[in-house]
C-alpha cells in the first residue's frame, strides 16, 4: 500500500511533518506539509483549506497514515510533542476521530454502493437499449414477413393467371382433345387455386404466430426490465438515505458527549480552584483547555459542516436518483405505450391485411368462377359453332359428293355410249374396209348393192336392212345438240381422208384405220378440273379444311412439346432464353431494298423446321440511314423494311410456328429533327421530344447538356445520356411497348460500348425479354500483322460487360470469331487455352456467349471482316457442336447453297442434346486437326487426319457415325 489521501472526509492540521507510508512494499516520503492551515484531502484530491485563528496554537505534530483492510483508504495516527494537556487533547481528538472512523466508512461504502448503483443503472440502460433494438428487428422482420407473404400471394396470383390464359388458350384444338385440354386446364386452374389457398393460409397463420410471440416476449422483457430497475432504485435510495441519518445521529450523539464531558472537566477544574490550588496556573490550565475545547469545537462544528454538506450532496444525488428513476419510469410507461401502439397498430394492420387478403382471395375467386364461366361458355359456343361448321361441311360435302356422283354416273353414261359407237364405227369401218378391198372389176355392180358418198364415209345400204344402216349413218332424226357434237368431235376417232367417188376410194393408198389408242380416249379419271365447276369447288373446299386440321393439329403439338418439356428447357432467363436457343439473323445489309417483312414471313416455317429457336428481326424504327441503326422517332416503325402491320405479321407468322422474335434496338445514340439557335442539330422530334439534355456533354459535335459518357462516343450522332431519369423512364415505356403492343420477345442491343452495362441491366429488368445479346465489339491483339495466341484480355473485356449487366445479357463472341480465321487454317491449335479450355468467352462463361461467323458488319455487302468462304461448313460444325449460343446468318443459308448442311449439323445438336452449359473436352488440337467431346454424347473432329472415338481409350461406350464430310469435319453421337 502507497501513501494516499483520505477519501473526502480525512482531515488534520498538520505543520511541517513528514508522511510516511506504512505499506510492505513502499520506501516512504516526506511531504511538507502546509503552515497554519487545516488542509482536506480527499481521492480528487482536491484541498479545502480553513484558516487559523489568532488564538489558536499551532505545534509542529507527525502524521503517520496507516493502510487499513488492503484498501487505498487512509487514516492518520496523530502523535503530539507536547505537554500532558496537548497529549490528553490528542488522545481525545485521537478517541473522536476513532469514533468518525466509522462514519467515514459508512460513507465510503455509500459511496461505493451509489457507483455500484450507478453502474447496475448503466446496466439497465444498456439492457432497455438492447430490448429495444431487439423490438425495433422484431418490427422489421415481421414487415419483411409480411412483404414475403405479400411477394408469394402475387406470385401465386399470377401462375393462376398464366394458368387459367393457358386453359382459354386450348379452345383451337380439335374436338376430342379441345374437350380434354379445357378439363385439364380447369382442374389445373382449381389445384393452383387451392394450392394458392393453401400456400397463403400457411405463410400467414406462420407469420402471425411469430409475430404473436415475438410481441408478447417484448413486452414480458420491458415489464421486467422496468420493474427491475424500479426495485433497485427504490431499494438502494431507501438504503442509502437510512444507512447517511443513522450515521449523522451517531455523529451527533458522540459530539455531545464529548461536550458533556467537557463540562464535566470544566466542572471539576473550577471546584479544584475553588478548594486553594493556584488559580493562576489553574486559570491558564483552564484556559489553554478552553482553547483545547474551542478548537475540538470548531473541529466538530467544521466536521459537521462537511457533514451536512455531504448529506446535502447525498440528497442531491438521491433527488438526481429519483429523477433519474421518474424519467426511467416515464420512458418505461412510454416504451409500455409505444409497444401498446405498435401492438395495436400491428394488429390492425394484420387485421386490415388479412381482411385485404380475404377481399383479393373472394375476388379471385370471384374472377376464377367468372373466367371459368366465360370460358365455359365461350367453349361451348365455340363447340356449336364448330359443330355447326361440321354439320354445314357435312352437309355441303353430302350435296356436292350427290352432284359429284350425278355427274360421274352421267359420265360414264356418256363413256358407255361413246365406247358402243367407237365399237359401231369400227365394226363398220372394217367391214367397209373388206368391201373396198375385194377385187372387183369397176364396171361390174350389184343388184342389192350401191355405193352412196355421205360425208367421207361409204356407208353401205342394203335392201334387207336398209333402214337400220341409213340410222347408223345418219344418226337419230332429231338435231344432236352443239355441245354433243363437240363432245363427240373431240372423241371420234380418225377416219380416211374424204373420198369423192369409189375409184378414187379403190385408188387410194390409205389401208387401214387410225383408231385411238386406249389411253387417248377421254376418261374421268383425266378429265382437268375447271373454274366454276361444282366438282371443283368440292376439291378447294376440301382442301381448306384439310389445311386447317394439319394447323390445328400443329398447333397442337407444338403446345404437347411444350407441356412435355423438362423445366430446364422451359425456364427462361434473358442472359441465356431457354438454354438450347439457336438464332437466326434474318437480314442483311441490303434487305431494306424489298419489301422485307413480306418476304420473309412465308419463310418462317422452314426456319422452324430446320430447328431454328429464335429470328434476330433488322431494326425497326424510322431512321436516317435506310438500314435502321440511325433511329430518329423511335414510335415510328414504318421502315424501309416494311410497315409496321407488316412487322406485326411478320412477328404473328414467327409466333404461330414457335419461333422468338428479337427485335434490333439502337440505344446508345439518337438522331435530331430539328436544329438549335446554335445551328447544332440536337432537338429530338416525336412523342420522345428530348431536349440537349439527354445528350451526354462530352460529345463534342451536339453540344450536349447532360453529364459525361459512361462508355465511347459514337461521333455519327448524338450519344443519349443515360444518367438522366427521364429519358431511362421513357426507354423502358418504349421497350415495353414493343414487347405488349407490337410482340416482340427479346433484343439485340447495337453498340453496347457506348453506355455503361448497368443500365442495360435495369433496362432488361424493366422490359423481361427472353432472349438479350449485346454487341460489344472490341479489336483483338495483333502482333506483326499476324493475331497473337493469348486472346485473354479481349475475352476479359466482353466478360466485364456482361458483368456489368449482372448476367443478364449474353454477349456476341467476337474472340471465338477471330480465333476462327485463323484456326481453321491448319492452326487448330488455336482452339484451347493453357487450361484446356475453349479461348474465345465460350470458355470462360459459356451460357452467355453467343457464336457467329458473319453478320451484317463482317459480310454481306460491306464485308469489313468475311468469313472464309471455303471454310463457312467447318465454322458452322464448330459453333454448332459446342456451348453457348450459336448465330446462322441469312445469306449462308439461303443464299450459299449450304442450307442442307447447316441443317443437318442443327439436327446434331438437337439429338445430342448439347446446350450453352455443356461441357467441353478437348483431346486433340494441333497443326492437323482439332478433336473434341461436347457433353457426354458428341464428338466433333475438324482436319485432315485419322481418329476414330471407338479407338480411343479415353472414350467409353458405342458410337456411331453421324455426319461425314471428310477432311472436313465429322460428327459421332454416343448409341
Amino acid at each position: 500500500m502507497g501513501a494516499t489521501y483520505l477519501p473526502d472526509v480525512a482531515f488534520g492540521t498538520l505543520s511541517r511533518c513528514a508522511l510516511v507510508s506504512s505499506g510492505a512494499k513502499s520506501k516512504g516520503f516526506t511531504e511538507s506539509c502546509m503552515r497554519r492551515q487545516f488542509v482536506f484531502f480527499s481521492t480528487t484530491r482536491r484541498k479545502k483549506k480553513f484558516p487559523c485563528t489568532n488564538q489558536t496554537l499551532c505545534k509542529s505534530r507527525s502524521a503517520i497514515f496507516s493502510s487499513m483492510d488492503k484498501s487505498n483508504d487512509a487514516i492518520i495516527d496523530v502523535v503530539g510533542e507536547g505537554d500532558g494537556y496537548s497529549s490528553g487533547i490528542s488522545e481525545a481528538s485521537g478517541r473522536e476521530e476513532d469514533e468518525q472512523m466509522p462514519a467515514i466508512k459508512a460513507l465510503s461504502e455509500a459511496h461505493a454502493k451509489q457507483e455500484v448503483m450507478e453502474k447496475e443503472r448503466d446496466q439497465l440502460l444498456e439492457q432497455l437499449a438492447r430490448s429495444e433494438a431487439k423490438q425495433q428487428e422484431y418490427v422489421a422482420t415481421i414487415l419483411h414477413d409480411k412483404e414475403l407473404a405479400i411477394q408469394e400471394l402475387e406470385r401465386a396470383k399470377s401462375l393462376f393467371h398464366q394458368k387459367l390464359q393457358e386453359s382459354v388458350e386450348e379452345k383451337f384444338s380439335l374436338e376430342s382433345k379441345l374437350v380434354l385440354a379445357k378439363q385439364d386446364a380447369v382442374e389445373l386452374a382449381v389445384q393452383v387455386e387451392k394450392l394458392a389457398e393453401i400456400a397463403f393460409q400457411q405463410a400467414t397463420s406462420h407469420i402471425l404466430e411469430d409475430a404473436q410471440l415475438r410481441v408478447s416476449a417484448a413486452e414480458t422483457s420491458a415489464a421486467e426490465a422496468a420493474y427491475q430497475i424500479e426495485k433497485q432504485i427504490r431499494d438502494a435510495t431507501e438504503g442509502t438515505i437510512l444507512s447517511i441519518v443513522e450515521q449523522s445521529k451517531d455523529a451527533i450523539e458522540k459530539a455531545l458527549d464529548v461536550a458533556e464531558k467537557a463540562g464535566d472537566h470544566a466542572t471539576k477544574a473550577a471546584s479544584t480552584f475553588t478548594d486553594g490550588i493556584d488559580p493562576v496556573e489553574e486559570i491558564a490550565s483552564v484556559q489553554s483547555e478552553n482553547v483545547k475545547l474551542n478548537g475540538t469545537v470548531s473541529d466538530l462544528e467544521s466536521q459537521l459542516l462537511l457533514l451536512k454538506g455531504e448529506v446535502d450532496k447525498l440528497n442531491f444525488e438521491l433527488e438526481q436518483a429519483r429523477d433519474q428513476a421518474h424519467a426511467y419510469e416515464f420512458r418505461a410507461l412510454d416504451a409500455e405505450k409505444a409497444l401498446l401502439e405498435f401492438q395495436e397498430s400491428s394488429r390492425k394492420k394484420t387485421l386490415q391485411q388479412e381482411e385485404e387478403i380475404k377481399s383479393l382471395m373472394e375476388k379471385m375467386k370471384k374472377d376464377s368462377l367468372e373466367r371459368k364461366k366465360a370460358a365455359t361458355k365461350a367453349f361451348k359456343a365455340e363447340l356449336q359453332s364448330i359443330r355447326a361448321a361440321i354439320e354445314a361441311a357435312k352437309e355441303t360435302s353430302r350435296s356436292k359428293d350427290n352432284v359429284y356422283q350425278r355427274r360421274c354416273e352421267a359420265l360414264h353414261r356418256s363413256l358407255r355410249a361413246s365406247e358402243a359407237a367407237s365399237k359401231t364405227w369400227k365394226q363398220r369401218a372394217e367391214l367397209s374396209e373388206s368391201l373396198i378391198l375385194k377385187e372387183r372389176p369397176l364396171g361390174e355392180e350389184t343388184n342389192d348393192s350401191i355405193y352412196v358418198v355421205n360425208g367421207g364415209r361409204i356407208d353401205l345400204l342394203t335392201d334387207e336392212d336398209s333402214q337400220k344402216w341409213k340410222l347408223l349413218s345418219d344418226g337419230p332424226r332429231r338435231e344432236i345438240p352443239q355441245w354433243r357434237a363437240r363432245r363427240m368431235h373431240t372423241i371420234r376417232p380418225k377416219f380416211p381422208p374424204r373420198k369423192i367417188d369409189v375409184a378414187e376410194a379403190l385408188n387410194s393408198k390409205f389401208r387401214s384405220l387410225e383408231l385411238p389408242k386406249t389411253d387417248e380416249v377421254w376418261s374421268i379419271a383425266q378429265e382437268k378440273l375447271k373454274e366454276g365447276d361444282a366438282l371443283i369447288e368440292h376439291v378447294i373446299e376440301k382442301e381448306s379444311i384439310e389445311k386447317k386440321r394439319k394447323a390445328l393439329e400443329r398447333m397442337l403439338e407444338r403446345k404437347t412439346i411444350k407441356w412435355q418439356r423438362t423445366p430446364e428447357q422451359t425456364r427462361l432467363e434473358p442472359g441465356t432464353g431457354t438454354g438450347r436457343e439457336i438464332v437466326f439473323q434474318a437480314f442483311n445489309w441490303e434487305s431494306w431494298r424489298r419489301q422485307w417483312y413480306q418476304d420473309l414471313a412465308p419463310k418462317a416455317a422452314d426456319l422452324s423446321k430446320s430447328g431454328v429457336t429464335a429470328v434476330w428481326l433488322p431494326p425497326p424504327t424510322e431512321s436516317v440511314a435506310p438500314q435502321g441503326y440511325m433511329p430518329s422517332d423511335l414510335y415510328n416503325l414504318n421502315s424501309g423494311y416494311g410497315t409496321k402491320e407488316e412487322l406485326k405479321y411478320c412477328i404473328e407468322e414467327m409466333h404461330s410456328h414457335d419461333l422468338l422474335a428479337l427485335g434490333d434496338v439502337v440505344l446508345n445514340h439518337r438522331c435530331a429533327h430539328k436544329q438549335s439557335p446554335n445551328g447544332v442539330w440536337n432537338i429530338f422530334g416525336g412523342k420522345l421530344a428530348w431536349g440537349p439534355e439527354a445528350i451526354v456533354c462530352d460529345d463534342p459535335h451536339f453540344q450536349g447538356r447532360g453529364n459525361p459518357s459512361s462508355g465511347d462516343i459514337f461521333h455519327a450522332a448524338p450519344n443519349v445520356d443515360h444518367s438522366q431519369d427521364f429519358v431511362r423512364r421513357d426507354i423502358k415505356e418504349w421497350l415495353n411497348w414493343l414487347r405488349n403492343d407490337i410482340g416482340f420477345d427479346g433484343w439485340r442491343l447495337d453498340f453496347v460500348r457506348g453506355f455503361s452495362g448497368t443500365y442495360v441491366k435495369e433496362y432488361i429488368e424493366a422490359s423481361n425479354p427472353a432472349f438479350a445479346i449485346g454487341e460489344y465489339w472490341d479489336s483483338l491483339a495483333y502482333e506483326h500483322g499476324n493475331l497473337c495466341y493469348n486472346q485473354d484480355a479481349h475475352r476479359q473485356r466482353i466478360v466485364n460487360w456482361i458483368n456489368a449487366t449482372g448476367g443478364t445479357s449474353s454477349a456476341f463472341d467476337v474472340t471465338t470469331k477471330g480465333i476462327l480465321h485463323y484456326a481453321l487454317h491448319s492452326e487448330y491449335w488455336r482452339l484451347i487455352d493453357p487450361q484446356g479450355k475453349p479461348t474465345g468467352v465460350m470458355g470462360w462463361w459459356p451460357s452467355r456467349a453467343v457464336t457467329f461467323l458473319e453478320n451484317h458488319d463482317t459480310g454481306s455487302t460491306q464485308g469489313h471482316w468475311p468469313f472464309p468462304r471455303d471454310k463457312l461448313t467447318q465454322g458452322y460444325a464448330y459453333i454448332l457442336t459446342h456451348p453457348g449460343t450459336p448465330v446462322i446468318f441469312y445469306d449462308h443459308l439461303y443464299d450459299f447453297g449450304i442450307h442442307d448442311t447447316i441443317t443437318e449439323l442443327i439436327e446434331a445438336r438437337t439429338r445430342a442434346g448439347i446446350h450453352c452449359r455443356s461441357s467441353v473436352k478437348i483431346y486433340n488440337a494441333n497443326k492437323e486437326g482439332y478433336v473434341a467431346k461436347i457433353g457426354d454424347t458428341l464428338v466433333v473432329k475438324l482436319g485432315h487426319f485419322d481418329w476414330n472415338p471407338s479407338k480411343e481409350n479415353q472414350l467409353d461406350g458405342s458410337w456411331q457415325k453421324f455426319v461425314d464430310k471428310g477432311s472436313d469435319y465429322q460428327l459421332w453421337l454416343r448409341e
